[in-house]
């Protein structure tokens, strides 16, 4: 009897001991043992028979029992049994029952232990893997800290006590280097259930690890006083980062840089010297533009929100500054800011201005027939193109110095004059290209964009209708880091998105693809019924 409260007993010490050197739960052990010495009964009683094995959490003592289910028909005699002997141990028993009959103790030989032992094995390391997974899923966006176990191909495996975590060669910073015992300090971006385990990788380059850092340093940070709006980085060279503060009474800079740069330094150390420029930020586009491209100084902010870049002129002396070594000023003040950053010098403007000017008097002079000076003046007074100056009032021409009422109504005159033979001749060519008088009768569609049309292979309205807003008005696509736009059919007719999507609406509803009751909005009391509806499933 001795013997037996001994194996019991060490049953639940081994319980105990692998649940605290796993971290996992007592309970999930115990079940993977019950599953371990089933397995092994299964070996000596059938495989095919069900049998489970019970522990007591509280004992040690090992129940087994071997399962089998009240059927009328018996087709497998190892896991069914008939009702009629079925109701000679259970007279209550009912089809559909499982009868439970207890089994006597096993010695289990030395293949079933070694199976059992694999069992348990298996299902610890599955337990263990779960409880990582489940521990660090929700620390993404955390920093660790761990100590370097071993260093593959460039990629360091790092010890976090309670898992392994990698980081992966192009997520150091360059010249880096670690061996074996070092500690390591990363933040952690991605947890992913994998077949071999939960993969923890680690990073010490993305941006998001040196805002952690100054949350660490600033407590203003960490107080949510001062917020970190953006953060911009070239890591191991240099660093933007773009703070506000919802105190007035605090610097957010100031904060940041700590009594004689004490806190910005602790952060500069940990990431190897990386330079970190430390910039206000504002609501205001252009003022956040000027500052995050310091220390150069700007001269004037243009902002082309149709292709949401943004024109930025700094005085001659000042270009290498905003540029940067490599481009590197420029580009992670676009990162920082989201924006595409296109720098000109002061003369680069004017040089391209004055083009601008001898552009519009050329065009004014050919299409109207007039002298260089009247061109000049049209175009500096501000007129951009012909039709500007055909559909304006024509108290506005006249109010021109120089120029009188009669002077006013002939300029407009040549002006109209000019448009219809324009129109005329596009329309020609339109025909010629094989364009569909239909398309013309399509809302937003002039005959100048028909030409475009034609010369891109749309000649009908189902053409129009089967294009996508991109194809008209073009899109961006990154390419090694850098936006790159690719030109659409409509390019040059500053057409905004929704100036194109309505137009290729409009086309679908004249080829009958869809109808105005498509377009309208659903009533109130449908709207709410859809939105309900999935609450309710």
């Amino acid at each position: 009897m001795a013997t037996v409260s001994a194996n019991k007993l060490e049953l639940l010490q081994i319980a105990d001991a692998v649940a605290r050197e796993k971290a996992i739960d007592r309970k999930i052990v115990l079940a993977a043992m019950e599953d371990a010495i089933a397995k092994a009964a299964r070996s000596r009683y059938g495989s095919e028979t069900e049998v489970r094995a019970e522990i007591d959490a509280k004992s040690g003592e090992l129940h087994l029992s071997r399962h089998m289910l009240v059927v009328e028909t018996v087709e497998n005699p190892a896991t069914q049994i008939s009702l009629e002997d079925a109701r000679r141990r259970h007279p209550a028993a009912q089809i559909g029952d499982t009868i439970a009959d207890p089994l006597p103790p096993l010695p289990f030989g030395r293949i079933a232990a070694q199976s059992a032992k694999q069992v348990i094995v298996q299902k610890v390391r599955e337990a263990e893997r779960d409880r990582q997974y489940e521990e660090f899923k929700d620390r993404i966006s955390d920093i660790v800290n761990g100590i370097v176990k071993r260093v593959e191909y460039g990629n360091v495996v790092v010890d976090l006590g309670r898992g392994e975590a990698v980081v992966r060669r192009d997520e150091m910073l360059p010249r880096e280097q670690f061996h074996n015992g070092d500690r390591i300090r990363a933040y952690i971006y991605d947890v992913r259930r994998e077949q071999r385990g939960p993969q923890i990788f680690l990073s010490r380059t993305h941006p998001e690890f040196m805002a952690k850092l100054f949350a660490q340093e600033v407590p203003e940070i960490y107080d949510d006083i001062v917020e970190i709006k953006a953060v911009a980085r070239d890591p191991g060279s240099r660093a933007k980062i773009a703070v506000v503060s919802r105190d007035s009474s605090v610097d957010p800079v100031g904060a940041c840089v700590g009594m004689r740069g004490s806190r910005v330094q602790a952060v500069v150390n940990e990431l190897q010297g990386e330079k970190i420029d430390i910039i206000p930020w504002s609501p205001e586009i252009a003022t956040f533009v000027v500052n995050a491209l310091a220390p150069a100084e700007v001269s004037k902010v243009v902002i082309d929100e149709e292709r949401d870049r943004i024109e930025v002129v700094v005085p001659d002396q000042q270009l290498s500054l905003a540029i940067g070594r490599r481009g590197q000023n420029v580009r992670l003040a676009s990162q920082l800011t989201g924006k595409d950053i296109d720098i000109l010098t002061e003369q680069e403007e004017s040089e391209r201005r004055q083009k601008e000017f001898e552009t519009r008097t050329r065009i004014f002079v050919e299409a109207l027939n007039v002298d260089e000076v009247i061109g000049q003046l049209l175009a500096s007074e501000g007129f951009s193109s012909v039709e500007d100056l055909a559909l304006v009032d024509l108290k506005e021409i006249a109010s021109i110095e120089g120029f009188d009422e009669d002077t006013a109504h002939e300029l407009q005159n040549r002006a109209r004059d000019y448009l219809a033979k324009i129109e005329a001749e596009q329309d020609a060519k339109r025909k010629e290209l094989g364009v569909e008088d239909a398309l013309k009768e399509v809302p937003g569609v002039t005959t100048a964009m028909l030409v475009r049309f034609g010369e891109n292979e749309i000649k009908t309205v189902e053409d129009l209708a089967g294009c996508a807003t991109d194809d008209l008005v073009g899109w961006i696509e990154r390419k090694d880091g850098e936006a790159v736009r690719q030109a659409g059919i409509l390019d040059g007719f500053e057409l905004t998105r929704d100036d194109a999507e309505t137009i290729i609406v409009q086309a679908r509803l004249k080829a009958g693809w869809i109808t105005e009751a498509d377009l309208a909005p659903p009533p109130a009391a449908e709207a709410a019924a859809d939105a309900a509806a999935p609450a309710q499933a």
